[in-house]
């Protein structure tokens, strides 16, 4: 049973690192008043060009780069339609995320002919596991050992960047000059406009930050968690992110929490398959895959209680002249 709850718990680490990447992402643009609905679409596209990058190239470093650059692209052009033009938020991420989605398997097409993937990783193209230093010593040591060995060792480095993420970002929001500016802007522009500070550029480097987070998303999972880009292998990871936002209330640590949540109800999902329960049968593959989105629905709907967005948020701003 240990060892099995091991596994599991090393399962939900592993599916959980593009959902903080992307919720934090997510936190950054809202706190700011920007509704990024476009996380998927930025988490897709950058998947695609960090596997092509990486493909192309032969470095996931390289591949790393072009992802964070395509997602940081797409973020900038979300801005432009909602900071510069005052677009409506929403729309323009949904215009976001069906181009993305259909960009990446047409370039796919063209570029490698092999029906909207990238060619299969291997070596220097992916980024491999870390063995943490003690781990192979310790392996057989009970309890302490397997927690050591098995669950914190042998993930590779955009695992724990993400999780080295939630108190950067913290400290970020609630403890530098441009949090404060970064959380007033998403609670009263007017005020920060008032005081002299652009607030175009606050939200636009917002939105640069939620690029390279995103973009980073993005490429673990086609140069880290799989070998390539497959046709929407997001696979609706921003809508979860999103919903983890909402449901950790647009702070750092309870969104973790809330993304490590999902991502073991995914790992639960995955142990599912070929299970046989009495009276029942084997559990249906639909009902495995549905799982995790189900109860996201569910916990949002039933368990979240009251959820106040920044006030600011989804709100163009237009300068008020003298």
């Amino acid at each position: 049973m240990f060892d099995t709850l091991i596994i599991m718990l090393d399962a939900t680490l592993r599916v959980s690192t593009p959902l903080i990447l992307a919720a934090l992402a997510g936190l950054y643009a809202e706190r700011s008043g920007i509704v990024d609905i476009g996380l998927e679409g930025k988490i897709l596209g950058s998947a695609f060009a960090a596997a092509a990058g990486a493909a192309v190239f032969g470095s996931a470093w390289i591949g790393l780069a072009c992802g964070v650059l395509a997602s940081i692209v797409l973020a900038l052009i979300h801005g432009f339609a909602c900071i510069t033009h005052r677009g409506d938020h929403i729309v323009s991420g949904v215009a976001i995320n069906t181009i993305v989605a259909g960009l990446t398997v047409t370039l796919g097409l063209d570029w490698f002919g092999m029906g909207g993937q990238t060619p299969t990783l291997s070596g220097d193209q992916r980024f491999t596991e870390i063995t943490l230093p003690f781990a192979d010593a310790l392996r057989d040591v009970p309890v302490i050992g397997q927690i050591y060995s098995n669950l914190l060792s042998g993930h590779n480095i955009i695992v724990y960047l993400a999780f080295l993420m939630v108190p950067a970002t913290y400290w970020i929001i609630y403890k530098t000059r441009f949090g404060l500016r970064l959380r007033a802007v998403g609670e009263n522009p007017h005020a920060v406009d008032t005081a002299g500070i652009s607030v175009a550029w606050i939200r636009y480097r917002a939105l640069i930050v939620c690029g390279i987070l995103c973009g980073i998303a993005g490429a673990y999972l086609s140069t880290a968690h799989n070998a390539g880009f497959l046709k929407d292998m997001s696979a609706g990871k921003g809508y979860m992110a999103l919903a983890a936002l909402i449901f950790g209330k647009w702070r750092p640590v309870p969104v973790l929490f809330a993304c490590l949540l999902f991502g073991f109800l995914d790992a639960v999902a995955v142990r599912l398959q070929g299970v046989v329960i009495p009276g029942m049968g084997e559990v249906p593959v639909q009902l495995i895959e549905v799982l995790p989105y189900v109860l996201t629905v569910l916990l949002l709907a039933g368990f979240i209680g009251k959820a106040v967005a920044p006030k600011a948020v989804g709100r163009p701003y237009v300068k008020e002249r003298a």
